[in-house]
């Protein structure tokens, strides 16, 4: 794995020199754009919007339009908007990870101590686990300011990236209509929940979509048909909601 980030993780007085390496990666399948015509793949062009010419990756910059005019950033001026924030993590708040909603979670990343911070890791590690604690802390990566949770993961500490809150939307320009629950429905859908609950596993859970995608892909390579798959849908009303709720037990059970 390659590093997309070095520094240090700033934990009251003490440094520990630090990389971070992404901790995931994309289960779908590498799907190309193609011409169905000939199925020549579709390769884009980055061009100049005034001359039409292709532009090279070295001679493209970033720019902030300022009184329609574009004002040229280097990436000294990336550095100098916050050096501090740029090299160091300052972990300056800890708080219990059930305190941040699920909404503000993005991006995770593995981090490496350097060898000089071996001790300091740990230490920052294992207090973390004693606690119950995450840590909270705000950084540069890129060109982007980021909030960040620190937390111990496996042997290591795992950094999620987590959203600001001017970036979740407000709920309520979402329509939820106003209804009563019924008692005896509501005994019979706790009931239905006890009975599908398990300690969570993620070794159980598998991305079957691309795994039935790729079966096409395979058949349709050696000239074969692919079947379709029927759905049923079925829909759910007060009088058979019920019925419903008692059938799914009997199935669960």
């Amino acid at each position: 794995m390659k590093a997309i980030w070095k520094g240090s993780i700033g934990f009251g007085l003490v440094n520990i020199p630090v990389k971070l390496f992404s901790a995931t990666e994309k289960s779908t399948l590498d799907l190309d754009m193609v011409d169905k015509r000939d199925l020549e793949k579709i390769h884009y062009q980055r061009v100049n919007e005034s001359t039409g010419k292709e532009v090279k990756w070295n001679d493209i910059g970033k720019a902030f339009l300022m009184n329609e005019k574009y004002i040229l950033l280097e990436d000294k001026d990336f550095e100098d908007a916050s050096p501090e924030k740029s090299k160091i993590i300052e972990v300056n708040h800890f708080v219990d990870e059930s305190d941040i909603e699920s909404v503000y979670y993005e991006n995770s990343y593995f981090i490496e101590p350097d060898k000089s911070g071996f001790k300091a890791y740990a230490l920052l590690r294992q207090a973390l686990k004693e606690t119950g604690k995450v840590g909270i802390a705000q950084f540069v990566l890129r060109t982007a300011e980021m909030l960040a949770v620190i937390k111990p993961y496996e042997n290591l500490l795992l950094l999620n990236k987590i959203r600001f809150k001017e970036e979740i939307r407000e709920t309520n320009e979402i329509k939820i209509p106003s209804s009563s629950v019924n008692k005896d429905q509501l005994k019979m859908a706790v009931k239905l929940i006890d009975q599908y609950s398990a300690k969570f596993n993620i070794s159980k859970f598998k991305d079957e979509y691309s795994a039935s995608l790729l079966k096409i892909i395979k058949a349709k390579s050696k000239g074969k048909k692919t079947s379709k798959h029927k759905i049923h849908n079925i829909k759910s009303d007060t009088k058979d909601l019920m019925n419903q709720l008692k059938a799914s037990l009997k199935k669960a059970s």
